[in-house]
């Protein structure tokens, strides 16, 4: 029997290999997309998403923690490619006036959005009017998230408009669930700035309090942002983010997965290939 020589022994490995990789490598080195985005339990589940689904696509995919403001401006210069983090129409309306003309607005990827002011379920009022009836049992406090939160300057506003003699504690999504926690635990009153979808509201009995003035607005919306260009330098990756669309209970059982432990992007390729039929449809 004749041996087979060595083209052919090569190109048998070759076949072998194209069979059995994973498709991220055939499609090889598409470039690299940067995404800013915002430590907000909703924004770490869909960007590690995004993350995954691209990279399978074969981008080199780097994520970089910013505040709101920041993630707006760095797509608005073109330093960064894009974000799945817009809420909108109310809370970051002021962020893309600013960039407006520097970035394009793919659409809306959930619907079914809310901003607010949410205190337990046991909490004895309903409406933003009635916190200074109580201002001693709230410890005189509004328990915020970051200064560069969209939903941080609505506060401001509804603090000067509704006259409220409470002060609001800057600090971030996990100090602000860490005294929420606290306080149910121990049955106290608190108000915590508030937004959905959210983990919090699957783990405690939460209600938002009512807004008579209306300065939180409607319902919102979450949308992809991208810099101006990207369509033609990465139509592939474009059709990706224009495309990705999922639901509040598809992020809510994400951000479960991330509050019940392990590192939030294991978490993401997770939940991609428990959804993959969903996720097909964002591929072009």
């Amino acid at each position: 029997m004749t041996r087979p020589g060595i083209p052919v022994i090569a190109s048998l490995i070759l076949a072998a290999t194209l069979v059995f990789a994973p498709l991220s490598v055939l499609a090889g080195d598409k470039g690299r997309i940067n995404i800013p985005y915002v430590e907000w339990a909703s924004e770490v589940a869909s960007t590690n998403v995004i993350r995954v689904v691209l990279e399978e696509a074969g981008y080199d995919v780097r994520l970089t923690s910013v505040g709101a403001a920041a993630m707006w401006q760095s797509v608005g210069t073109g330093d960064q490619d894009a974000f799945v983090a817009a809420w909108l129409p109310t809370t970051h309306e002021h962020y893309l006036e600013r960039v407006r003309d520097r970035v394009e607005d793919l659409g809306p990827n959930l619907v079914g959005t809310r901003i607010g002011l949410m205190v337990p379920a046991y909490v004895d009022i309903d409406s933003i009017e009635a916190l200074n009836d109580h201002v001693r049992r709230f410890d005189r406090r509004i328990i915020g998230i970051d200064p560069g939160a969209g939903l941080m300057s609505s506060t401001e506003r509804v603090i000067d408009e509704y006259g409220l003699r409470l002060r609001l504690i800057e600090g971030s999504d996990a100090t602000m669930t860490g005294v929420l926690a606290n306080a149910i635990r121990n049955n106290d009153w608190v108000v915590v700035t508030g937004w959905t979808p959210h983990w919090k509201e699957s783990r405690w009995e939460l209600k938002y309090l009512e807004d008579p003035k209306g300065i939180y607005g409607g319902e919102e919306y979450i949308h992809t942002i991208v810099r101006a260009g990207l369509k033609d330098d990465m139509p592939e990756a474009y059709a990706i983010l224009d495309n990705f669309n999922w639901t509040p209970a598809h992020m809510a059982e994400l951000m479960m997965m991330n509050e019940e432990g392990g590192d939030p992007y294991e978490n993401a390729r997770r939940w991609v290939e428990q959804n993959r039929d969903l996720v097909d449809t964002w591929l072009p």
